[in-house]
């Protein structure tokens, strides 16, 4: 190969997608090397990549996600109580 001769075209770099509440998206085909070292090829054009571990087909995402719900944030044990939105300062009790 010669200077001027740039060679094999590079590939274009992964493009992985973080989801807000569920998998990563993975532009495919990918290989994915689980923990167990065995590897698992995917031909797909986006691959979903499991996050949550809900998956019955993990590491690959099947959804399961979507039927869990986050419980609402309750205060901590010993918090100190929240005061009314009337701006009186007063807690009700």
């Amino acid at each position: 190969m010669s200077a001027t001769d740039p060679g094999p075209a590079a590939a274009p770099p992964p493009r992985i997608r973080l989801t807000e509440r569920g998998p990563l998206l993975v532009d495919g085909p990918v290989e994915l090397l689980l923990p167990d070292g065995t590897v698992l090829h995917c031909d797909r054009p986006v691959v979903a990549v499991c996050t949550c571990r809900r998956s019955r087909r993990y590491p690959l995402c099947d959804t399961s996600h979507r039927a869990h719900r986050r419980p609402s944030p309750s205060p901590a044990p010993g918090a100190a109580p929240s005061f009314p939105p009337d701006g009186s300062g007063q807690t009700p009790g």
